[in-house]
């Protein structure tokens, strides 16, 4: 069994950035799919990015070019760099991993197998 938990969540004005840190409870990190999910209030769950066993990320259309997913075999840990922080990224952040190295090409925010318990995210504007 995986255990993952994030961290690093906090209130920021719009126009900031925040560093999430998930570290996972065993050796994971280095070939297996990672990734980072939001909830905001009334919404359903979306994929923001993932990273695949080879090092490849993954991001969703909205958190592209401001949102960076870096992983950290060393610490068993991935991180999510959030710049340019907007109101509309509060929410609950999850980390989650899949089984498996691959993330699923176009599919890699479905089927992650474990997940976090979340750290929440405020931005003000």
């Amino acid at each position: 069994q995986v255990q993952l938990e994030e961290s690093g969540g906090g209130s920021v004005q719009t126009g900031g950035s925040l560093r999430l840190a998930c570290v996972a409870s065993r050796d994971v990190v280095n070939g297996q799919c990672m990734g980072w999910f939001r909830q905001a209030p009334g919404r359903e769950r979306e994929g923001l990015a993932a990273i695949n066993g080879p090092g490849q990320p993954f991001y969703a259309d909205p958190v592209k070019g401001r949102f960076t997913i870096v992983r950290d075999s060393a610490k068993n840990s991935v991180y999510l760099e959030m710049n340019r922080l907007k109101p509309e990224d509060t929410g609950m952040y999850y980390c989650a991993a899949k089984k498996a190295s691959a993330c699923g090409g176009t599919r890699w925010n479905a089927g992650m197998d474990y997940w976090g318990n979340g750290t929440l995210v405020t931005i003000s504007a």
